[in-house]
């Protein structure tokens, strides 16, 4: 039986553009290089928001709101399955790139679903779409 992650994802989107994070070497080479919601995994007795706020501060030194939840994706790797939960944020202080390659703000026209991790893909297809529908999107 493969192993069960619950993780979270924090979607950021500033005059109208995502915030897309670049993860670098992974030994899962299909996540490898690729776009993924900053974030991370739940750990035992915490809300995914708390886990939220932990991993963007762990990640990008970086102090946020979450001001909703948007989506949640369970994907099968080939190695183990991902319950993804992401939420709207918003940073309330500056943040650093500290542990992904990369962190980049993209239009929804630069919003490749085959740039992301596999279990970000249906997430990228839904604000690619609402953010085609609502120039204003926030």
């Amino acid at each position: 039986m493969k192993k069960h992650i619950e993780v979270v994802g924090g979607i950021f989107i500033r005059k109208g553009k995502v915030l897309a994070s670049m993860r670098g070497e992974s030994k899962y080479a299909y996540v490898a290089h690729k776009y993924e919601f900053v974030g991370g995994k739940i750990e035992a007795g915490e809300t995914p928001e708390q886990a939220l706020t932990r991993e963007l501060c762990e990640e990008m030194g970086a102090k946020i709101e979450v001001i909703s939840h948007y989506m949640t994706v369970t994907h099968e790797y080939p190695d183990f399955i991902v319950t993804l939960q992401t939420y709207l944020c918003r940073f309330l202080s500056d943040f650093q790139v500290l542990e992904h390659e990369r962190a980049d703000f993209l239009r929804g026209d630069e919003l490749d679903e085959n740039n992301w991790a596999p279990a970000d893909a249906p997430i990228v297809r839904k604000l690619k779409s609402e953010l085609a529908d609502s120039k204003d999107m926030r």
